[in-house]
Order: C-alpha cells, then structure tokens, then sequence
C-alpha cells in the first residue's frame, strides 16, 4: 500500500505538472519589438504570426522604443520576450547604466543577428567622419533604446558626447528630419536595410551619405566589455552608397524572464528556428538565426528551456 500511495503520489505531479504545462501554452503572449522603420518591428511581427500559427497560442508583437524598454516591460511583468541589443541585456544582467535601479534576471533564447551602428547624413552637409558632427543637430535614437545607448558610447569614445545637440526620435520621425533640415544627421542600429533608412536614400534629390566609425571599436570594448565587432556595412546596401562603410556591430538576441517556464521557453526556441525559411521572407536578417550562432554571441546565460532545445542540437551552452 506504501508503494501505491507513493505511485500514484508521483503520477499525480506528473499529470500536474503536464496540465500546468498544456495550460501555459494557452495563455496569449507577446514581443517587444521596436518603433516602426527598424527590423526590430517587422521581424517581430512575423515572429508573432509564426508563434500563433504554430503554437496555437495568440502572439502580439508590440511597438516600443526597443531594448531598454523591452527589458524594462519584461522585468515588470507587462511583456513575455522582447528584442535587445547584447549590450543593454548585459548591462540588465549586471545591474548597469540604464539598470542602475536593480539587476535583471535576464535570460536569452536565441542569438537573432548582427546590429550595425549607421551614422547616417546627407551629401551637401560637409560632414565625412564623427569629428565633424561638432556642433551640429543630431538625433540618438528614441530614449530607452538601444539605440540611444549604443550612439552615447561611440560618441564618447571618439570624444564627442558633450559637442552636439540631441534629438531623441524614433528612426521615421530622424529620416524625416534630416530629410526637412532639421537634423544634420542620426545614428540608428539595426539590421541592413534598415526600411526607413532605404526610403530616405530613394527621396528624389538626396543622396545619403553614411560615416566611417570602426576605428572606435576597441575603444568601446575597453570600456564596456567585449560586445562590439569591427564590421561593414556592404556597398550597395541602399541607394546611392557605392562603396562599402567600416562600422561597428553588436549582435541582436530574443529574451526573456528567467522565470519563464523551461517548457514555454523550449517550444518558442524551437518553434522559431524551426520557422526561419518562413522568418527570412519576412526579412533577410533571419538567415542569421543559425544554431553556428549561438552561444559566443550571447553575453548573458540561456534560459534552460532554450539551452535544452540547443543541445538536442548538438551546441553546448555553459
């Protein structure tokens, strides 16, 4: 009788814990993305319509200001995953800069792709390196954004963070801007092409020019940690850039509350690499969404629901 009572003891927390696990699956969710223009929005949305698609489980991408915010609305509770920056995750794990108030339990559940930091201006202005933003009008992306945190770093590093005038504007309302005169130029981070970046180069009568800042690489580094990569943004990459910029890059990731379930956070791990073709129609950045990057890319732990799908997978997450 002993032996009974502890069979079907474990039997029911079995069947519990299956019910709890069936039951999560059904509540809605959703992503924190980005501000319209940028990848983060329309890659997000179609994360969200995979989600739904396969899991069954209504999936909403939300519009935000990106990485601060998006870490900042899942440590409340009002969002499940969010896109960020590896740079401002670190900083949420470790209780930094924009996370000063309190450290994160952050976790991630996949490394997405590379961001490029663009410094975008226009020909005619007399701008051709950061030095010469001296002065001038510039908008560092919306606030509590990564973004915004990336552009303060480089222009610290190059000795510029006192020598020019902000503006904190969603990637749409810098193009516009800059394209009305009321900028001189802006920094946005993002995958290439960025769509807002790619209707200001195809404007009748401007032509975009886009600065060279990779030498500030290791300064950054030095810093802040080993985040940022020297990279370049190809020739050809929007209309009327005809030769190849050096810039700097810090990958992308999908995180989430460490409290996410270890089921939850498996299922949309492999739900979503399992959809990439699917995610690459939606936009090319998602052909990096490739088990070769996992890992290295990410500077805070996985979740264990992820890191259990990746070794399936034959990647090793410490």
């Amino acid at each position: 009788m002993k032996f009974l009572r502890i069979a079907i003891s474990a039997l029911f927390c079995v069947t519990a814990a299956l019910a709890q696990a069936a039951d999560e699956m059904k509540q809605p969710m959703s992503i924190g993305t980005g501000s319209a223009g940028g990848v983060y929005y329309v890659l997000g949305g179609g994360m969200a319509s995979v989600l739904t698609t396969k899991l069954g489980v209504p999936t909403n991408p939300e519009a935000t200001n990106a990485s601060v915010e998006n870490l900042k609305f899942i440590r409340a509770g009002k969002m499940d995953m969010g896109f960020t920056m590896a740079d401002a995750a670190y900083d949420a794990y470790k209780g930094e800069d924009k996370f000063k108030d309190g450290k994160m339990n952050v976790r991630t559940l996949l490394a997405l792709y590379p961001n490029h930091m663009q410094v975008i201006t226009l020909d005619g202005k007399d701008i051709n390196k950061l030095a010469d933003l001296k002065g001038k009008r510039v908008g560092t992306g919306p606030a509590n954004s990564g973004t915004e945190v990336m552009a303060l770093r480089l222009l610290k590093a190059a000795g510029m963070d006192k020598d020019i005038t902000r503006e904190r504007l969603p990637i749409a309302q810098m193009a516009d801007a800059l394209k009305d005169g009321k900028i001189d130029a802006f920094f946005w981070v993002s995958g290439i092409p960025a769509a807002a970046v790619s209707d200001l180069a195809s404007t009748p009568g401007m032509k975009i020019k886009l600065l060279d800042h990779a030498e500030y690489a290791d300064v950054m580094n030095k810093e802040f940690g080993p985040l940022y990569s020297k990279s370049a943004i190809p020739a050809k990459s929007y209309a009327g850039q005809d030769k190849a910029v050096a810039n700097i890059t810090v990958w992308n990731l999908l995180v989430v509350d460490a409290k996410m379930s270890d089921n939850v956070a498996y299922k949309i791990t492999k739900t979503l690499f399992e959809s990439q073709p699917e995610l690459a129609k939606v936009h090319k950045e998602a052909l990096n969404i490739a088990l070769q990057n996992q890992g290295v890319t990410s500077p805070i732990p996985y979740h264990p629901g992820a890191a259990k799908y990746l070794k399936e997978k034959g990647i090793a997450i410490q």
